[in-house]
């Protein structure tokens, strides 16, 4: 595996791929007007509880209130009710930390099972589990890795202060790393403490690192080769963040100055703007269709201009076995998440089935984000989720369509002119007036005076009324006025 991060820093914008062989894997983009809350620590003040839900709004001096709901709830020693009312109150200050970005119209979602990280650990204070990270598999590791961390916490003298997670990236890490990340978080958490302690209203108390230092201190894991950044002033601040707490990946960074933007000599602008359509175009010639809605995103597989060599069968579990691995590849790419069904081509044979099922499990284990595949449904239909955090690249980067309002669809000429019929009949009714003027665009005026001209005929007819039309050519196509002259 080869791996390479490229870091893309403007005043306005911060974005981060990862590329793996020469193909984007992850897209990351943190805007500085609007910069991801996720990890954050506030104290918030209860709103409004919420006895139904078992759930409360909590104000957290964000635009929207944060939602937190019973079971994100920290209780030492477990929760002996599973009522909302038993823990929270309305003006109860409460010190709490976002678990998922605010999503469309939803506010944060918080809890109060709190955490901070370095580079090797998550700090959790509140509990003394000791775990480690799913993703190093070697049980001798893990085994050296729980060691060291006890011995590190006997010698800061921390063995009684709170539980740790070793993360991912802690593999292979020695016995001084982990107690530099100890003291780090200890320092971490005294003035996170302090600050919790003074705070009188909703305010922030922690927040994380941004986003060109968290892709380092995250994703800087072996397999990576280096880490391109086009800024000067971000790769010194790196190369300071890394000398303090990560010398080991010093050596990866590199300051890129080539004239050609970072993101265009690899192909990455490219690849965002292909992550923002519909259509998926494979290499056999087959296509997927991934449409993101609030309630799921759905992606339909088709074979398209591939038609094989052998016999249909084979063309079609060719073209599912290529769907899948690229599947996995645009849910990171543009970061979707949620319930995911895919309707891959219908196979009638069993084997073909398990192959593509299975090719769809491994793809999706190279996923950083948490996700769960079922079977195959009676309907031939594979459902999955995969773990959101943060908007998707989609809802970062675009806004509804202000013409449609988000539908993707447009009222045809032929109803708006139906719609227009209708407002005529209605204003002739309720108003004393000889003529009537139409205001609308040039194809709905265009329908008007050629395929509806005999139904307009008939209308004036109908109302003794003289119909005239005049174009507006920077209406909304679905929008038209009528004039009463």
């Amino acid at each position: 595996m080869s791996e390479e991060i490229l870091v893309n820093v403007t005043p306005m914008e911060t974005r981060v791929a990862v590329v793996d062989n020469g193909a984007p894997q992850d897209i990351h983009i943190e805007r500085s007007a609007n910069q991801g809350v996720v990890s954050n620590i506030y104290a918030g003040k209860v709103v409004r509880v919420l006895p139904g839900m078992q759930a409360a709004f909590v104000d957290i001096g964000l635009e929207r209130t944060g939602f937190i709901h019973v079971s994100d709830i920290f209780v030492a020693g477990g929760r002996a009710s599973d009522s909302i009312r038993d823990h929270l109150h309305d003006g109860k200050k409460v010190i709490v930390q976002v678990t998922k970005e605010p999503l469309g119209t939803k506010g944060a979602r918080l809890t109060t099972e709190l955490s901070v990280s370095s580079r090797y650990l998550v700090f959790m204070p509140q509990t003394s589990h000791v775990g480690v990270s799913q993703r190093i598999d070697d049980a001798g590791e893990r085994e050296r890795l729980q060691e060291l961390l006890a011995q590190g916490l006997e010698l800061e003298d921390m063995d009684k202060d709170g539980g740790y997670i070793l993360r991912t990236a802690a593999e292979g890490a020695g016995l001084d790393e982990i107690r530099a990340d100890l003291r780090f978080l200890k320092r971490l958490w005294v003035a996170v403490s302090r600050r919790s302690q003074a705070a009188t209203k909703p305010q922030l108390l922690y927040t994380d690192l941004p986003l060109h230092m968290r892709t380092v201190r995250d994703l800087a894991r072996p397999g990576v080769e280096r880490i391109l950044i086009d800024s000067r002033e971000s790769f010194s601040a790196l190369q300071e963040f890394c000398t303090d707490y990560m010398p080991e990946v010093s050596d990866l960074l590199e300051h890129y100055q080539g004239e050609r933007p970072l993101f265009d000599l690899h192909g990455i602008e490219d690849e965002i703007q292909r992550a923002l359509g519909r259509k998926v175009e494979l290499k056999s010639g087959g296509y997927l269709i991934i449409d993101q809605t609030e309630a799921m995103t759905t992606i339909d597989v088709n074979t398209g201009s591939f038609v094989g060599r052998r016999n249909l069968e084979e063309t079609i579990f060719k073209t599912n076995l290529e769907a899948a691995t690229m599947l996995a590849r645009q849910l990171r790419v543009r970061n979707l998440g949620g319930i995911i069904i895919v309707d891959f081509i219908d196979m009638r044979d069993e084997e073909h089935r398990r192959q593509v099922h299975r090719t769809l499990e491994k793809a999706m284990q190279k996923d950083p984000a948490r996700n769960k595949i079922t079977g195959v449904s009676e309907l031939g239909l594979v459902e999955m989720t995969r773990k959101r955090t943060r908007e998707s690249l989609e809802h970062v980067l675009c806004e509804d369509c202000p013409v449609c309002e988000g539908r993707g669809a447009l009222k045809s000429a032929e109803t708006v002119c139906y719609e227009i019929f209708r407002e005529i009949m209605r204003d002739a009714r309720a108003y004393d007036t000889a003529n009537l003027m139409v205001l609308a665009t040039q194809g709905v005026v265009d329908r008007l005076v050629d395929e509806e001209s005999a139904n307009v005929a008939d209308l004036e007819e109908f109302i003794g009324k003289t119909i005239s039309y005049r174009v507006e050519p920077h209406n909304n196509p679905e929008h038209f006025d009528i004039v009463l002259l």
